[in-house]
């Protein structure tokens, strides 16, 4: 490890082994505060809502953004975490060959929550998106089995963001552009 801890450039430069020479590391590893995070495996519920939300997303989605999963966003030198859904620029995405994204190519991103991850996904990295300047968060939970969709706004003037509501049954929002969904179908 840098004795300054990592930087999100450091990530583009790892061998292929990992940090710490494991197989296969780089697919589950992001940034926080300068430390390499390495993801726990997922569960069904985890991989089965972040697929079909990206899905519904891309099919939702203006022809000028487009939404992917897991595509880790450059939010300063130490910061490079990897949301499970994001919804960016369609020509930002264009470029076949980025390692990432930057806030300014993102609209909204979205996390999944994990029992491993609860204080990240709900605390440290929607402030971290929030002080970026990402104007939409969306924060998913395992309601036993069912998704529940909290759904963030920034505030410009403070630079975080504010709950502007809570769908159990179906998600219906108008920003950033109009989207509607059954969360239901998102588990099932």
């Amino acid at each position: 490890m840098p004795p300054d801890g990592w930087t999100a450039a450091d990530l583009d430069r790892l061998s292929l082994d990992g940090p710490y020479g494991e197989l296969d590391a780089l697919k589950r590893i992001e940034l926080i505060d300068g430390d390499l995070i390495v993801m726990s495996p997922q569960t069904e519920f985890h991989r089965r809502v972040v697929e079909r939300l990206r899905d519904e997303l891309a099919r939702q989605a203006p022809g000028e953004l487009t939404a992917t999963r897991e595509m880790d966003v450059v939010l300063g030198e130490r910061q490079r975490p990897c949301p499970d859904v994001s919804v960016v620029s369609a020509v930002a995405a264009a470029d076949l060959d980025r390692t990432y994204y930057l806030p300014a190519d993102v609209v909204l991103v979205v996390e999944v929550v994990s029992k491993s991850s609860e204080i990240r996904d709900r605390e440290t990295k929607p402030r971290r998106y929030a002080e970026a300047g990402i104007r939409h968060f969306w924060r998913i939970e395992n309601d036993g089995g069912r998704p529940v969709a909290y759904v963030y706004e920034l505030d410009p003037a403070t630079r975080t963001y504010l709950l502007s509501g809570i769908f159990h049954e179906q998600l219906k929002v108008p920003v950033p552009f109009p989207v509607d969904l059954l969360l239901t179908a998102l588990s099932g």
